[in-house]
């Protein structure tokens, strides 16, 4: 379809009203049978309005007719006699039928002149409400539909397109990181942005289109096509990526924005048409098609599949349960032995999380962690496993130490470190036997605050480690400059180390990069006793891994201590307290193919 034949208003409500003549009112298709938005979606004026006219119109019209039946009957007896008296044939009419004639000449001017004001003053009422409709139902900033009208603008155009045997797609658009035009430009600009964005959309739909700003930066539209050529919409929706990639030029400034779109259809896969309140469920349906899009990284445009709202419900129960868990403390500290790799010595564990959930059973932190921390949660739920883990390593041997993962998200508190270390207090454990592992995503969000934690930190005794080195994008300035006490290399070199050459030279350049800046090395992915010679070359490293065994509960850690006379004299004395006695540890707690040495010998 040709650009000649697309939309390109881009007025704002009272512009629209102002542009119409008044005349034009009645006999456009836009204004006329009670439509009341130059979209073309019609709606049912007021009954109050329509109501108005009868009531005062024959209040008005009965007294005008009243006067005139009394003038023409008193004027018969009148003005024959003041004829024949001007013409000097006879004598002058009565002077209380003159006055009375008088009268109702007065009477008919003043029933005129208020039945035509009170016309005049129906007619800008009608206006004003007529008005109002469509401010109500029209986006006062970009001059497209809102909300509310989109829903009756969706239902008419689908049975209207019903009746032709085509189909309807529902578009939801997205401006990809708008908040941050408004946080850096200030609202103005975001308001002009826009407008402008509205304005190129608007130049890209087809005529019968409907266009709406459903609120913020979403915006929706919904267009006929033709089932048998789907790819139509694909089109169009590919035109206006094209017509978004060019620059908003607005108040003398550039800005370059992305978009996600979504896409659904009232056709299902089958070619069946959808029923019920189509409406509802296409803003449903491409609104979570958008969010899949946004969710695979952004500016892209997916058109809507049954698994995704599947995947969204099933995203819906994670955030349900994980709101309960934390009630419920159902999210508990499981430990991962970290051994010395030169002398098989267990030195200490990394703290890893797990979900004990009632209906899900041991859900993996990969899957919960990521929503946590969308939903603002990820503070609580790892203040929560810090407390039971402190609880927990305080029963170890003094030598024995525990790491703890923090998340990007935790270190954009700038309490963090005092928070923290407040906790420490409370639980009596010593700093020095704590460390932190920070992701290099951390670095450059905010490095001035990272720094100025891990100092605090590390005046107190913590230990700071650099963790899944290799994997983003630390600097060797940044090694050279914060203050960290350790590397850890991520797995994925790791991993290949038993058959890939290239990979070794990796790990050799991050372990010699290690000692050039003096940081131990933490090793993580061992899985077999080839990766583990391959490591004892290239010399004293910390590592871990399923080759020394899976992530134990507390119990489980506590068994395997008790065994390796690692446990500390306050979990000694509980044991006295209980009875004495020893804690028998079931195989499935062993290590998985080698033995670690106790520090007794």
């Amino acid at each position: 379809m040709g650009r000649s034949n697309r939309a390109t208003n881009n007025q704002t409500p009272g512009e629209i009203w102002a542009d119409v003549p008044e005349a034009a009112r009645g006999s456009s298709p836009y204004f006329s049978s009670g439509m009341a938005l130059g979209d073309g979606v019609s709606y049912p004026r007021s009954e109050d309005s329509r109501s108005d006219k009868p009531k005062h119109d024959i209040l008005t019209l009965g007294i005008a007719a009243a006067a005139i039946i009394l003038f023409v009957a008193i004027g018969g007896a009148v003005l024959p006699d003041a004829i024949a008296a001007l013409l000097g044939r006879g004598a002058p009419p009565e002077p209380l039928l003159v006055q009375a004639l008088l009268l109702n000449i007065a009477l008919i001017m003043l029933g005129w002149r208020r039945y035509r004001d009170l016309q005049a003053e129906i007619g800008e009422r009608r206006r004003a409400e007529a008005a109002a409709r469509t401010l109500a139902d029209i986006d006062e900033l970009t001059g497209c539909l809102n909300r509310r009208s989109m829903t009756q603008a969706t239902e008419d155009l689908h049975r209207r397109v019903s009746a032709r045997g085509m189909a309807l797609a529902y578009c939801m658009i997205d401006l990809d990181n708008f908040k941050q035009i408004n946080d850096m430009h200030g609202h103005a600009m975001g308001d002009a942005t826009l407008i402008e964005f509205a304005r190129r959309i608007r130049s890209e739909l087809p005529r019968d289109a409907r266009l709406a700003r459903l609120g913020g930066d979403e915006f929706a539209f919904v267009t006929p096509y033709d089932p048998a050529q789907s790819e139509r919409i694909d089109d169009l929706v590919l035109r206006i990526f094209q017509a978004m990639s060019l620059p908003f030029d607005t108040g003398g400034m550039s800005l370059d924005a992305t978009i996600s779109i979504g896409v659904a259809s009232d056709h299902d896969d089958a070619g069946e048409r959808l029923q019920g309140a189509i409406s509802d469920t296409l803003m449903m349906r491409s609104d979570i098609a958008m969010y899949h899009a946004k969710k695979h990284g952004k500016n892209r445009y997916f058109w809507f599949e049954p698994t995704m709202e599947n995947e969204l419900r099933f995203r819906n129960e994670l955030e349900t349960g994980i709101r309960l868990g934390l009630e419920r403390r159902e999210f508990v500290p499981y430990y991962e032995q970290q051994v010395d790799i030169d002398t098989g010595d267990l030195v200490g564990f990394e703290m890893l999380a797990r979900w004990q959930s009632p209906q899900l059973g041991i859900v993996s932190p990969e899957i919960f962690i990521p929503i946590a921390e969308e939903m603002g949660l990820i503070g609580e739920l790892s203040g929560q496993l810090m407390n039971r883990a402190f609880v927990d390593a305080l029963e170890w041997d003094d030598a024995l130490t525990l790491s703890i993962n923090i998340s990007p998200l935790q270190l954009r508190d700038p309490w963090f470190a005092q928070k923290l270390l407040k906790m420490l207090v409370q639980h009596g454990f010593p700093p020095s036997r704590l460390e932190i592992e920070i992701t290099e995503s951390c670095l450059h969000e905010n490095i001035q605050l990272v720094n100025s934690m891990i100092v605090s930190l590390r005046n107190q005794g913590v230990r700071v480690s650099l963790d899944d080195f290799g994997t983003g994008y630390s600097s060797l300035t940044q090694l050279r400059t914060l203050p960290f006490d350790r590397l850890k290399i991520d797995r994925s070199f790791i991993s290949e180390l038993r058959r890939s050459e290239p990979d070794s030279k990796i790990v050799n350049a991050i372990v010699s990069l290690g000692r050039g800046l003096q940081m131990p090395i933490t090793v993580e992915g061992i899985e077999d006793e080839a990766i583990l010679e391959a490591l004892r070359k290239m010399g004293k490293l910390k590592g871990q891994g399923y080759f020394y065994g899976k992530p134990e509960t507390a119990q489980q850690v506590r068994e395997r201590l008790n065994l390796l006379g690692l446990l500390g004299s306050r979990a000694q004395n509980k044991d006295s307290s209980n009875g004495g006695g020893s804690v028998a540890a079931d195989d499935a707690t062993q290590p998985a193919s080698i033995s670690i040495k106790s520090r007794a010998g």
